[in-house]
Order: structure tokens, then C-alpha cells, then sequence
């Protein structure tokens, strides 16, 4: 659908979170007070089977790659090397240590003791999450990884996600979904753990039981419902573009596509392909919920991105790479028309679990640091001490706290009773 730039700015992409909230509050109550009963109970209700196992069997696992082909596994692995490889590179340092002298400062990373890792698997599965969750869990040095992700129609994990969740190092898997599989991992059940932090995309429902839970267990972001914004000009392959839009769109009802382009003859031929493709594949995707603008050049074009602040931004023009330090707000960027999100969504290493709804403008994608905290230290010699001392015994006289003042004073003056 063709539209206004202008009309862009005005999509409502912030879900009403309170609505939802208050949904899935009697799910995560109910867990809270009745455990793993309440967990078999929802799943039969909103996944329509009784699961065959709450914590999946090692045999399970075993027997998952025997029914996995081995071009898939080896694609997994692909996958892995170079996630692995991009996170382990892009970790933070681990001991920062400052010499100034007469002090040294410093800061150090150390892990969470604990996560849990919601992996999608209602109206389609994600064994790709394992990776880009579980991975980077592992580099950070996380003791205690598990992850929870609903049973398919005979009660049990999908093979595939299984292999997946193995490959990334996750060994402890439960059969449990949506909203109570949250508030299991928040709260603890008779068999699910009680973790330190969530990770992981997810519904509406899924989303809003992590932000009800937030005040008790940290979470990563709020992740979903996932968009695309492209930047595009006359040079931009139109098929390329329609066809990460539909990409995108398939994700799920309320996923977002949207295109800036300086053409409007591409503006065109990008709204027929699209309409051509979701024709020819059947495919049930919400083409209401693709918007194409046309503007006035690549400038205003990013101008829009950064306020949009979308979770993908791709950027199908001329020079795209040049333009890279301009953009301020995104999850993660795609430059050139080679450079599909697809790639970013599986293999190429950089993590898929991103800021979607804006947030992308005060949040950060998952990576090795969203598992791992910072404790800052100092060691001061004698000298530091005398340096900075009178000023903080002002200061800590000036703000009435008088001991604070007395314990460096009597470092300072050991002779003095004051």
C-alpha cells in the first residue's frame, strides 16, 4: 500500500501492553500458586495436547538427531561457527584495569548465574533462537541455561529444535509455552527452575507475561512483533525488495514492512510484486501492514528511519555503506542489496533477537554482554588518598553524613579524634 511519508510517523506501533498484561495475569498467578499443574492445564487449553513430559529426556535429544537429516544439522552448525565467532569477537573485555598512577580503577564482567530462553514454537517454530540465545549465553559463562518453547501436536519438542537447542549448549529443555512458560521460569514450578533473567522473542502474550514478570526477574526487551523498514532507491533490484517485505510479513499477523524510496516508479512495482508473490505462494500474510512511501531523497529517507527506529533497517541504494554513521536508531542494519535480513535471521552471526515497537532508540540487540553484569573496583594508595580526600569529607559533611567524613578524616589524620 502506497502512502504519505507523513502517514508513517503516525502507525501505531506501540501495543496497548496494559490490555495484555492484564490477560495473561491469572496465568502467571495461577503458576505461581499451583506449578507444574497449572503449566499441564494451560497447555492443554491453549495448545490443544497434553504434553508427553514437562523436562525433556536426554534419550529425546539422542533420538532427535537420528530423525534430523544431516544437511539440516550441518546447516546448524554453519550457523553456530560463525555466531559464535562474531559474539566471541564483539564481547566486551572482561577486566577493564585503569592505572592512573597513584590509583588503579577498574571494572570486571562477570555472568549471570542463571537464564531462561523462551524459543517460539506456536504457529511457527524457531530452533534458530536456541542459537542466538544459547550461544552467547555460553561465551558469557552462564552456569545454568535453560529453555522453554511449546510442545508440537503430539506432545513433545520438535526434533529440530531439540538438535538446535543441543548444538547451542542448552541442555535443559522444557515442554512448555506462551504465557506460563514465563511465569515458570520467573517463579519456579516443581519441575521448571527458577532462572535470573529471560530472554527471547515472543506473541503478545509471551511479551506481556515478560514485562508483568520484569519487577521480580530482569528480562532482555520486549521482542515482537518483528519489522522491516528498507531504504531504497532507483537502483534497488524491486523483487529483492518485495520480497524481504513479504519475508518479514510472514512472521506473524501484526508484523510491519515498510519502504522508503526515492523512486516512484519502484514504489510501484514494489507494491504489485508483493501482492503477485502472497498470490502465487497462497500465502496467508497481512499485506494491510506493508506501507511504501516515496521521498524526496536518501537523506529524508533516513531522517524518517531513525525516528521510526526500526528492529531491521535495510539499505538498498547507492553508496548505502557510506551513509552507515548517519543512522542512529536500529536494531540491526542490512547494507546492500546482497545483505538480506534472512541471513541475519539464521547464519551470517550477528544475533536475530532484537528491539522491535521504537525501542530499538534506548535498547540494544542480545548479545554476550545481556548475560553478564559489571562490578566496578578501586584501589587507592596513600597518595590517591590525600588527592581526592578533603573534597569527599566536604562533600559528605555537606550532605549531613558525618561518618563518612570521619572514615577517611582517620585515615587521613589517624591522630585526630575528630
Amino acid at each position: 500500500m502506497i502512502v504519505p511519508a507523513e502517514e508513517l510517523l503516525k502507525i501505531e506501533r506501540k501495543i496497548d501492553w496494559d490490555e495484555y498484561i492484564e490477560k495473561v495475569k491469572p496465568i502467571v498467578e495461577k503458576v505461581k500458586q499451583e506449578g507444574d499443574k497449572a503449566l499441564i492445564e494451560f497447555t492443554k487449553q491453549f495448545d490443544s495436547v497434553k504434553p508427553k513430559y514437562l523436562k525433556v529426556p536426554k534419550e529425546e535429544i539422542d533420538r532427535a538427531y537420528d530423525i534430523i537429516e544431516d544437511e539440516i544439522i550441518d546447516a546448524l552448525e554453519v550457523a553456530r561457527e560463525n555466531i559464535e565467532r562474531f559474539h566471541s569477537i564483539t564481547a566486551v573485555e572482561r577486566d577493564m584495569k585503569i592505572d592512573f598512577g597513584d590509583c588503579i580503577l577498574g571494572k570486571k564482567y562477570t555472568p549471570i548465574d542463571s537464564v531462561g530462553i523462551y524459543i517460539p514454537g506456536g504457529r511457527a517454530s524457531y530452533p534458530s533462537t536456541a542459537l542466538m540465545a544459547g550461544i552467547p549465553a555460553n561465551i558469557a559463562g552462564v552456569k545454568r541455561i535453560v529453555a522453554c518453547t511449546p510442545p508440537d501436536k503430539d506432545g513433545r519438542i520438535k526434533p529440530l529444535t531439540l538438535v538446535a537447542c543441543d548444538i547451542a549448549g542448552i541442555k535443559e529443555i522444557y515442554a512448555v509455552g506462551g504465557a506460563q512458560a514465563i511465569a515458570a521460569m520467573a517463579y519456579g514450578t516443581e519441575t521448571v527452575p527458577k532462572v535470573d533473567k529471560i530472554v527471547g522473542p515472543g506473541n503478545v502474550y509471551v511479551t506481556a507475561a515478560k514485562l508483568l514478570v520484569q519487577k521480580d526477574v530482569p528480562i532482555d526487551m520486549p521482542a515482537g512483533p518483528s519489522e522491516i523498514l528498507i531504504i531504497a532507491d532507483e537502483t534497488a533490484n524491486p523483487e529483492f525488495v518485495a520480497l524481504d517485505c513479504v519475508a518479514q510479513l510472514e512472521h506473524d499477523p501484526m508484523a510491519l514492512a515498510i519502504v522508503l524510496t526515492t523512486s516512484k516508479d519502484l514504489a510501484e512495482k514494489v507494491n504489485e510484486l508483493t501482492k503477485n508473490i502472497v498470490a502465487e505462494r497462497y500465502a496467508e500474510i497481512n499485506l494491510n501492514n506493508l506501507k511504501i512511501a516515496v521521498v524526496k531523497g536518501i537523506d529524508e529517507a533516513i531522517r524518517l528511519a531513525n525516528m521510526i527506529a526500526p528492529e531491521h533497517l535495510s539499505m538498498m541504494f547507492k553508496k548505502a555503506e557510506d551513509y552507515l554513521d548517519k543512522i542512529k536508531h536500529a536494531g540491526s542494519v542490512f547494507v546492500g542489496e546482497l545483505s538480506p535480513v534472512a541471513c541475519g535471521d539464521y547464519a551470517s552471526g550477528t544475533n536475530h533477537i532484537l528491539p522491535t515497537s521504537g525501542y530499538a532508540k534506548v535498547l540494544s540487540g542480545l548479545s554476550v554482554e545481556t548475560f553478564m553484569k559489571h562490578i566496578t573496583y578501586q584501589i587507592l594508595s596513600e597518595d590517591a588518598l590525600r588527592r581526592i580526600g578533603d573534597a569527599v569529607i566536604k562533600l559528605a559533611k555537606a550532605e549531613g553524613l558525618p561518618f563518612h567524613a570521619l572514615s577517611v578524616e582517620r585515615r587521613l589524620r589517624p591522630e585526630s579524634s575528630s
